[in-house]
């Protein structure tokens, strides 16, 4: 028998993630209730516009324009209007009133967290944030308190579903970056400004909010390094291909011990790169979303599912929507976010990788020796190398595909640098980070 309260829920937002909110919570109100011990009771939805096209499913008498009005008397508020404000000035105000939060707000948070959280802590409350990443799939509340005994050692994951059909289809069809694109457009994956997506943007502010939580620290969004999908060509994926890779958009992030360039710290970075397709990351196919972490004692770890669309991500709200209930029903005090480690975001040249570099060299006796020693010359060693002759040109040249051992990204990027004015060379055709060797 339910004796607690009924707890009031505030929403702002009534929009593709707001409408399945408002619809689940009204049409599990029972079930709810029962897993909770208490009543949710959906008290008001705040929109911009009364009139605005949204589900017809939403009662018009729970919407209102007046938002401030709204949170003062709720228990939990959840937001899911995007953006950075008014969503910041509300999600203030909401924790300041003493309500929990809950958001789906993955831009807001990647900028402002340190903020909103040092709030929620001061006045007691909590501020859930799992459907911010990867929608469905639970990764925050995993790393937050499933691995809080743990010490996570790395993050890499597919996190842009829109990026990752477009790779997809450029893999398995052979379709071209343009092509791919636009089919993605025609089914809603990209909008009509696709550049958040396929420039990285949208990565880099899921990964800074990944590393910030894994790693215990403050990882500014301006210090991720960020390379989108625009470059990717069709003859890289057909190599890629050839050589049993696939080519994915990753958002990695690590923690990066002291050594004689710098102190320990933190890296965090979003780029395409090759995967053996032997690894698990490999076989995440058309919109599909994947994080593999990894961790001391745990080991592997690998969290799959859809990351995105409405229903998805109001499944992840209504999970924290749970958690927070059972919070004001049990009692407690919230769980804050630690972020005592303190550690500075690296440069991208801090990191160790490996390369997969494709040159066109001049086909003549000595070209090999040269370009063996620009490699040696800063300390890269060469894993693999495969040569084809083009044959059908007046001036025959040389293709070559070189693989590189694991080296700092600085000593790479210098051996790039170095190829690029070589005499040996006529053109650097591809330059790929390889990861999970």
């Amino acid at each position: 028998m339910i004796e607690y309260r009924p707890l009031r829920i505030a929403l702002l937002g009534a929009g593709t993630v707001g409408g399945q909110v408002a619809r689940l919570l009204l049409e599990n109100k029972a079930e709810l209730a029962a897993r909770v011990g208490a009543e949710l009771e959906l008290i008001g939805i705040a929109v911009r516009d009364l009139n605005g096209k949204r589900d017809a499913a939403i009662p018009s008498d729970l919407l209102t324009t007046d938002a401030e009005a709204l949170i003062l008397t709720a228990d939990i508020v959840i937001e899911v209007m995007g953006g950075i404000e008014p969503a910041r000035t509300l999600i203030r105000q909401s924790l300041l009133a003493g309500a929990d939060v809950i958001t789906a707000n993955k831009a807001l948070l990647a900028n402002h967290s340190t903020e909103l959280f040092d709030v929620a802590e001061q006045v007691g409350a909590q501020l859930y944030y799992e459907a911010a990443v990867a929608a469905a799939i639970p990764i925050i509340r995993p790393l937050r308190e499933s691995l809080a005994g743990d010490k996570v050692t790395r993050i890499m994951g597919i996190v842009n579903g829109s990026t990752n059909y477009i790779l997809d289809r450029m893999h398995s069809d052979g379709l071209s970056l343009e092509a791919a694109m636009a089919e993605a457009t025609d089914l809603g994956y990209l909008e009509a400004d696709p550049s958040l997506d396929v420039e990285g943007y949208d990565a880099a502010q899921k990964v800074a909010i990944l590393a910030s939580l894994a790693f215990h620290t403050e990882v500014d969004l301006n210090h991720v390094h960020r390379e989108g999908i625009t470059g990717i060509t069709r003859e890289q994926m057909q190599s890629a291909k050839d050589n049993g890779y696939v080519i994915k958009l990753l958002a990695v992030c690590e923690k990066i011990e002291a050594d004689e360039q710098g102190e320990a710290g933190v890296s965090a970075r979003v780029y395409p790169a090759l995967i053996p397709t032997e690894h698990p990351l490999a076989s995440v196919r058309k919109a599909f979303n994947a994080v593999f972490v990894e961790a001391e004692a745990a080991g592997e770890l690998m969290f799959y599912g859809a990351g995105a669309g409405g229903a998805q991500t109001a499944s992840a709200v209504l999970g924290d929507l749970v958690s927070a209930a059972k919070r004001h029903v049990i009692g407690g005090p919230g769980l804050a976010d630690s972020a005592h480690a303190n550690l500075p975001t690296l440069p991208i040249s801090r990191i160790t990788t490996s390369y997969q570099i494709a040159l066109e060299v001049k086909d003549q006796p000595g070209v090999l020796a040269e370009v063996a020693n620009i490699f040696a010359n800063h300390n890269v060693s060469v894993e693999t190398v495969e040569q084809s002759i083009a044959t059908s040109r007046q001036n025959p040249t040389a293709q070559l595909l070189i693989g590189t051992h694991d080296a700092k990204d600085s000593a790479l990027t210098a051996v790039v640098q170095a190829l690029s004015t070589s005499d040996a060379v006529d053109s650097i055709t591809s330059v790929i980070r390889v990861e999970g060797n």
